[in-house]
Parts: C-alpha cells; sequence; structure tokens
C-alpha cells in the first residue's frame, strides 16, 4: 500500500509540474533568436556601421566626377602708386607720294648722321596713379582629374572592401548573437527542469518522512531515522529555492538578450524537445564563416593600400576651367577691370626624386599586406582545430545523453527496488536515501548532458559557419 501511495504522488507531481508550464503560451527558441536580432543593440551597432560603409563607398565613387565650385573673393587696399613720363619733342612723318607709307619728315641731316627734322610735335608730361581701392571677383569653376596615378581607383576599391566588410560584420554580430540567446534559452530551460526534479526529490522524501514517522509512532522505527529523512527534506527545501532563483535569474537574462523588458513573463518548453541538427556532412565547412571572409577582405584591403601608397609616388594630371566677373583697380580714376573672362588649367607633376621615401613606404605597405596573409593562415588553422574539437563535442554529447538516460533509468529501478527492500525490512533506511540521492544525481546528470548537447549543436554551427 506504500509503495501504491508512493507511486501515485510520484506520478501526480510530474503530472502537476508538466500543467504548471503546458497552461503558459510558450516561446520557442527561433522565437526568441528573432525577437533578439531585432533588439538587441549589437544589430543595431552593426547596421550602423554597415550604412556608414555605403555612405564612405558613394564619397569616393564621387571623386570620379568633376567637382564644381562658386568662389568669391574680395582685396581691400588704400594703397596708391603713382608714375609719371616726361615729355619732349617728338619727330614728325609725312606720306611718300611713291610708296603711300610714311616716311620721317627729315630736313637735313647732322655731320655724326642723326636727322634733323623739319617739324616736331610736343609731347608733353604724362602723370599715371593707380588705386587698388576694393578689388571684388566671383566665378563657378570646374576641376577634373585626369590621371591620379590610380589613387582614386584604389581608394574606391578600398571602400567597397570596407562595405563588404561591414557586411560580414553584421553577419558575425547576427551568430553571437544567436550563441547568446541559445545559451541563455537552454540555461532557462535547465533552470525549470532542475525546478521539476528537486520538486520531484521532495515530493519522494515527503512521502518517505511520512511513513517513518508513521512508523516512529508506533515504535517500528526510531527517532534517528525521521530526523535522517528531515534532513533531506531540508537540503531538497533548498534545492527548490536555489531552482526557483535560478529560474528568476535566467529569465531575467533571457529578456535582456531579447531586449524586452526585465520583468517580462517568458514562459519556455519544460524540456530539451527541440530537433538536434548536426550532422557530419557539414564538417569542414569553416571558409563559410564571416570571420573567414573578413580575413580574406582585409588582405583584399591591405593590397589596394600599396597601390594607394604607389600612387603617391606617380605623375599626375588635371584640368581646371573657370568663368567668372572681376571688378575694381582704377587707372586715374577710370576701372580697369569691369568684365567678364573665361580661364582654363591644365597641370601636370611628376614627382622626380624623393630621397627613397616612395620605396619606403610601398615596402611598409607590402610588409603589412604579408602580415595579413600569416595571420590570415594562423587562425584559418585555429577555426579548423575549433570545427573538429566542436563536432567532436557533439558526438560525444550524443552518447553521454544517451548513457546519462539510461543511467537515469537504471537508477530508477534501483530506488523502486530498494524502496521495496526497505518496506520489508531487507534494506537500512541510509540504503534507501543512498538510492534515492543516486537518482537525484543521475536525473542532475542527465539534465546537464541534454543543456550541453545543445549549446555544442550552437557552437559547432557556429564553427560551420551555417548558424
Amino acid at each position: 500500500m506504500m509503495k501504491i501511495r508512493y507511486i501515485t504522488l510520484l506520478m501526480t507531481a510530474f503530472i502537476l509540474s508538466n500543467g504548471s508550464l503546458k497552461s503558459q503560451e510558450t516561446m520557442t527558441l527561433e522565437e526568441c533568436r528573432k525577437l533578439a536580432l531585432e533588439n538587441n543593440k549589437s544589430t543595431v551597432i552593426a547596421a550602423r556601421n554597415k550604412e556608414k560603409a555605403e555612405l564612405t563607398k558613394k564619397a569616393y565613387r564621387a571623386n570620379y566626377l568633376p567637382k564644381i565650385s562658386a568662389s568669391g573673393n574680395y582685396l581691400y587696399s588704400n594703397s596708391v602708386t603713382s608714375k609719371s613720363i616726361a615729355g619732349g619733342f617728338l619727330p614728325t612723318f609725312i606720306p611718300d607720294p611713291a610708296t603711300g607709307q610714311l616716311v620721317p619728315n627729315i630736313l637735313a641731316m647732322e655731320p655724326d648722321g642723326s636727322p634733323i627734322f623739319k617739324e616736331y610735335a610736343f609731347f608733353p608730361d604724362m602723370d599715371f596713379t593707380l588705386k587698388l581701392g576694393g578689388i571684388f571677383r566671383t566665378g563657378i569653376g570646374a576641376e577634373q582629374p585626369i590621371y591620379t596615378g590610380g589613387k582614386i581607383t584604389s581608394a574606391y576599391k578600398m571602400s567597397q572592401i570596407g562595405s563588404e566588410i561591414a557586411n560580414l560584420n553584421q553577419e558575425l554580430s547576427r551568430t553571437e548573437i544567436i550563441v547568446k540567446t541559445d545559451e541563455a534559452y537552454w540555461m532557462y530551460v535547465q533552470a525549470n527542469e532542475m525546478l521539476k526534479l528537486a520538486s520531484s526529490y521532495r515530493t519522494v522524501l515527503m512521502e518517505l518522512l511520512r511513513n517513518v514517522q508513521d512508523a516512529e509512532e508506533l515504535g517500528l522505527k526510531h527517532k534517528n531515522d525521521v530526523l535522517k529523512v528531515q534532513v533531506k527534506v531540508n537540503e531538497a527545501e533548498l534545492q527548490i529555492r536555489q531552482a526557483e532563483n535560478g529560474i528568476k535569474l535566467s529569465r531575467k537574462n533571457l529578456c535582456h538578450i531579447m531586449g524586452i523588458p526585465l520583468d517580462s513573463e517568458v514562459a519556455l518548453p519544460e524540456s530539451f524537445n527541440e530537433p538536434f541538427l548536426v550532422s557530419p556532412d557539414c564538417l569542414g565547412t569553416y571558409t563559410n564563416r564571416p570571420e573567414y571572409g573578413i580575413l580574406e577582405k582585409q588582405i583584399q584591403l591591405k593590397e589596394q593600400q600599396v597601390k594607394l601608397v604607389k600612387s603617391d609616388f606617380l605623375p599626375k594630371s588635371g584640368i581646371r576651367a573657370d568663368y567668372g566677373y572681376t571688378n575694381g583697380v582704377k587707372l586715374n580714376g577710370d576701372k580697369l577691370f569691369d568684365n567678364t573672362s573665361f580661364l582654363a588649367i591644365a597641370t601636370v607633376s611628376i614627382p622626380i626624386f624623393q630621397w627613397g621615401e616612395g620605396y619606403n613606404k610601398v615596402r611598409v605597405a607590402q610588409a603589412e599586406r604579408d602580415m595579413s596573409r600569416l595571420q590570415r593562415d594562423e587562425i584559418t588553422e585555429k577555426m579548423e582545430l575549433e570545427l573538429t574539437r566542436a563536432f567532436d563535442k557533439c558526438d560525444e554529447s550524443i552518447l553521454e545523453v544517451e548513457l546519462t538516460a539510461l543511467s537515469l533509468e537504471q537508477a530508477h529501478e534501483n530506488m523502486r527496488i530498494s524502496g521495496y527492500q526497505y518496506e520489508e525490512g531487507m534494506e537500512t533506511l541510509a540504503d534507501y536515501l543512498e538510492a534515492q540521492t543516486v537518482w537525484q544525481r543521475a536525473y542532475l546528470e542527465n539534465i546537464n548532458a541534454k543543456n550541453r548537447q545543445r549549446l555544442n549543436q550552437t557552437y559547432y554551427l557556429k564553427a560551420a559557419g551555417i548558424l
């Protein structure tokens, strides 16, 4: 009769535990991931970085096009410059009837060959005053680079690569958020399982305590036996409180990662019933990881950096056209400039000698590129090792779940037999309590094994680049 009551109460505890959770609306792992990706601040930062990279790319692309600008300049100076040209007598000319050309109106020649003109014209002294005053010029100009040694092209390609790196960083941020979400999700599920275990263990102990107390009242058991069971009940009560606190903490942690209020009521499936997805066919796909793509893009970035440095020491050419209006500068009170004009300029710059500056800077850029390749190779090997280790962990966790489930089944059967033998007086109370402890430990190991299995699955999918 005692055994029947024990089994009935244990089954009731399991049913009540299941029903209390199933009455709530649960959130699946995918729903938690979706909320985390939508609300997590890391996602917002990654999206902003991507937007920044796209805008940078557009800015560098504009360097291919001519730049048009309007300008205005004004100068005021009270500087005045005065000059005088001395006057005098000037020779005259008359037309030649034969040719119609003007010829000197010579009367006679001096003995030294100097001409004496028949008539002279008087030229008075001339005074000039140049005043700057206020001078201004306005205009519109266009400037177009013709050849820059590949500088514009290299800079634009670097911005394109930067945009691609931003996309990969966004993907990396996504996978990291998923990993954190999975860790919090399965921790919450584990906490609920721990409460379920603690409650079941207490139920078993409470039934045993009542039986021992009844036997003690009838003089069949000693007070010492009652105290032994009571100590175990107290331990179970503490485990329940710890499990309840673990549930609250893990729920708040999950809410934090999902970006919702920490006091939100979130219910999850009570057991590890999500499908296990890892397959051996996935092995060897670490090149799909965003980290690997970032390493490759960084090498491409360094290669363009080498070209960019080289361009600083190559010939450059460009043209500029300007159309504007100039007003100012007075000569004897009259303005010299009051008109529009067109201006075109072509420039060519050819570096000749920089004492090895260009050569050394290019060598530095090449060294940085080579270091990026070596870092890529080293990190790639680590990623391959990480993938192999993650796959092995998944394989081990599958076996661990199977073995702990078998151990739990065996421990449960051992506890049942021990309880029967205790009732029949074939075992001591200490033996029965030890059987219960073994069952509790086996149950706990099975919960932990399932939790590790789910997390190892996530870690493997991340290492394989398919998360």
